[in-house]
């Protein structure tokens, strides 16, 4: 029996079965590597394709199906094709060797090499593959009747095995995955876009604890001070709220709008129960309340300010929307810091910068881009108090996180002034054990 095709019409018949076995095996790769979230975005754009894919990975069996009879038709026709060849021409051997040149072309051709490329570049191959399922699942009767019967046996295992591909899971993002992205997305993003999307993401990780104005450094109103006091502290604290208690922070009685009082008041004349008649009422938040929840609450009940309080209900600090806002866009008030303490300043003479040891952790952090620990205590202070385990000397120093720090300032317990030289800027000398 010979073949009377011409041999160049025969190559080329086999060269088309490869490509065809390379595009399906190609775009089932490309479809499943498709970014989901690019491929949404674009499809809401109106883009056909994505429209298209989107569609078809909804039923991924289906899609599946047609993929796999198309290309196990494809291999099988140009397997089949090359064995008869072979046969021809070398008998049982040539067709020995046939199957090996077959199985080897198919491989490379047909597999790895389209499959690498789309699952490095899936874009391109899958919009062009989604047009062609699209159309065969529509229009092609055989071939969508031969996919159904297959998908049905092939679901029926499925459920057999107690999975139903109908109810496949959503391909919703973790928290984790989400940061991982955004680490991953490099120069794809404006600097400071991409460091206020990883600020958002940290919200859950930070309580108001971590933003607040401990108490000790709140400034208020006392009403059991002179009245000449109380007006002097409301003209000079600098800030547009003020809490107003008798005594101590604990009995508070109100929140002053310092703004609204000196727009409806004349200071000269204003009395005790003027004042206290424009108080707001108080607005409490428990201490370990992560800042993405607090900021809902600052939403759904038109607050600014709120007394933070521990688990027995004494107030430890103050903590606003303006902190809460800080820790995700960075400095931005006018109003004095939280903390009140001066800012870190560079030291020309001895090097690295002079800090306030009164500084929140975070806060200096977040304004001089370093890395000091903020899992422990929240003041530079407290910080440095509990590495030592004391209270230290004037001169002592340590090391956190690789900065070298030097007590330059001591008073009673509290450290009040600091040295920090930078990570590879330290002097030399052993720093104080910790």
């Amino acid at each position: 029996m010979g073949i009377d095709i011409p041999p160049g019409a025969l190559l080329g018949f086999l060269a088309f079965l490869l490509l065809c076995s390379a595009f399906f095996s190609g775009t089932e790769t490309a479809l499943m590597s498709v970014n989901r979230y690019r491929l949404r975005h674009l499809a809401g754009t109106g883009h056909r394709g994505a429209r298209f894919a989107e569609a078809l990975l909804k039923r991924p069996d289906r899609l599946i199906g047609v993929i796999l009879f198309c290309n196990n038709l494809v291999n099988n026709a140009f397997a089949g094709l090359v064995a008869v060849i072979a046969l021809e021409l070398g008998g049982p051997a040539g067709a020995a060797v046939g199957t090996v040149v077959a199985t080897v072309l198919l491989l490379i051709f047909g597999e790895v090499t389209p499959k690498t490329y789309a699952a490095v570049r899936p874009e391109g191959l899958a919009f062009t593959g989604a047009h062609f399922y699209h159309f065969t699942l529509r229009f092609l009767r055989p071939i969508t009747w031969s996919v159904t019967l297959i998908t049905l046996f092939s679901n029926g295992i499925l459920h057999l095995l107690g999975m139903r591909p109908e109810e496949q899971e959503g391909h919703n993002l973790t928290m984790e995955e989400l940061r991982t992205i955004l680490l991953e997305s490099g120069t794809l993003l404006p600097h400071k876009r991409h460091e206020i999307m990883m600020r958002v993401l940290e919200l859950g990780e930070i309580s108001v604890e971590d933003i607040m104005i401990p108490q000790g450094e709140v400034v208020g109103i006392d009403l059991s001070d002179d009245w000449e006091k109380i007006i002097d502290t409301i003209r000079h604290s600098g800030y547009t709220r003020l809490p107003v208690y008798r005594e101590a922070i604990d009995n508070v009685v109100g929140l002053l709008h310092v703004k609204r009082l000196i727009a409806q008041t004349d200071l000269a004349t204003l009395s005790p129960a003027t004042l206290e008649a424009l108080l707001d009422e108080p607005y409490f938040v428990p201490e370990a309340t992560p800042l993405n929840k607090q900021l809902v609450q600052f939403q759904r009940s038109r607050q600014r300010t709120a007394f933070v309080v521990d688990e027995y209900g004494d107030i430890q600090g103050i903590a606003t929307l303006e902190d809460l806002l800080e820790e995700i866009v960075g400095d931005f008030t006018s109003e004095p810091t939280s903390s009140g303490a001066e800012a870190p300043r560079r030291d020309e003479v001895a090097g690295g910068y002079l800090v306030d040891a009164g500084t929140n952790v975070r806060v200096l952090n977040r304004t001089m881009h370093w890395a000091l620990p903020t899992d422990g205590p929240k003041t530079l202070n407290g910080l440095i108090l509990d590495k030592l385990g004391a209270i230290p000397r004037k001169g002592t120093r340590l090391s956190l996180n690789g900065y070298a720090v030097e007590i330059l300032q001591v008073r009673g317990n509290v450290v009040e002034t600091v040295r920090i030289r930078l990570p590879g800027d330290a002097p030399r000398g052993p720093a104080a054990a910790v």
